[in-house]
């Protein structure tokens, strides 16, 4: 019981720091320009991750540098929407509205079996979220501002990031640091030649600064990979997906407690609708995808083996 508890601390720990993420990304562009928090983010982490692979010294494969380097085009195409929405909105907004990818994903994995009308009804309850989420503003409903619909376009390209990497990884045997640590380097060159004209200002940042992007880099990025790989190891894939699932709770706490922001009654009720779309949408994904197994399994007379908590 041990054991499960300090997995789960950690699953709920990977959370809370992605959740984190919107705040202090938020403060850095108030004081950096986008593209140099991204390049910052994006050169620490590929040296955070050079050293990993070099310390565990595993063989590399064609596969894992061609695949990276889509995957990394891919997500720089989400780094950069994501900071420049958060740029623009607010850290609660952005958590809330990027959550939206949980539903936006799974019709988008051709490896999956088709879904049940059930999940298409929480897609709905999402899509009304971001309404009132993003219409929600401080004089009641409106327009949504230009961050949150940023933020809409970061979760369809990070919906099909995803969905690609679980193409490429059920196609291919791939080790995921080598995976993270291409994309890594990918994105630094990507935003390199266009972050030239900010190196004086990046130089030039605070320690404060300086400690922001170091937690973006190095505590969302590298430790929150390393901690949910070995996390997702030890624990069932519902359980570590239903902990890593309160990342925009933790969005929201954070922007609200620490951030000093808050949500219109409009906007509150948008979150409250967006947790529960996107949790129903995400058990009925579960539970359609363990089905096939089961099935399978029935009809040819055995047992099937679920996967419980590891010690």
């Amino acid at each position: 019981m041990l054991a499960v508890r300090r997995t789960d601390a950690v699953l709920v720990l990977v959370a809370l720091v992605w959740g984190s993420s919107y705040l202090v990304a938020k403060s850095a562009t108030d004081v950096l320009p986008v593209l140099a928090v991204l390049f910052a983010r994006y050169a620490l982490g590929a040296l955070a991750c050079g050293a990993v692979v070099l310390v565990r010294r595993r063989p590399w494969s064609r596969t894992e540098v061609r695949a990276g380097a889509l995957l990394g085009v891919t997500q720089a195409a989400v780094l950069v929407l994501e900071t420049y929405g958060v740029a623009h909105t607010s850290a609660a907004h952005a958590g809330l509205l990027i959550s939206l990818t949980i539903v936006l994903t799974p019709p988008l994995d051709r490896t999956r079996p088709p879904l049940p009308g059930r999940f298409y009804a929480a897609a709905l309850l999402c899509v009304v979220a971001v309404g009132l989420i993003g219409a929600g503003g401080e004089g009641g409903l409106g327009l949504p501002r230009g961050g949150d619909l940023l933020m809409l376009a970061a979760a369809v390209v990070r919906a099909g990031h995803v969905a690609l990497v679980g193409r490429v990884t059920a196609r291919h045997r791939v080790d995921p640091s080598h995976l993270t640590a291409v994309q890594m380097v990918a994105g630094t060159a990507l935003v390199l030649p266009f972050t030239l004209p900010h190196l004086g200002a990046l130089a030039a940042s605070g320690p404060a600064t300086g400690a922001r992007l170091l937690y973006l880099a190095l505590a969302c990025g590298v430790f929150a990979f390393l901690a949910q790989t070995w996390a997702v190891q030890r624990t069932s894939a519902s359980r570590a997906s239903l902990l890593l699932g309160t990342e925009p709770v933790w969005a929201v706490a954070t922007g609200l407690a620490l951030g000093g922001e808050h949500l219109t009654p409009w906007a509150a009720a948008g979150a409250a609708l967006m947790l529960a779309g996107t949790y129903w949408g995400q058990a009925v994904e579960r539970a359609h995808r363990d089905e096939g197994p089961a099935r399978d399994a029935y009809e040819a007379g055995k047992p099937l083996a679920r996967s419980v908590p590891g010690p």
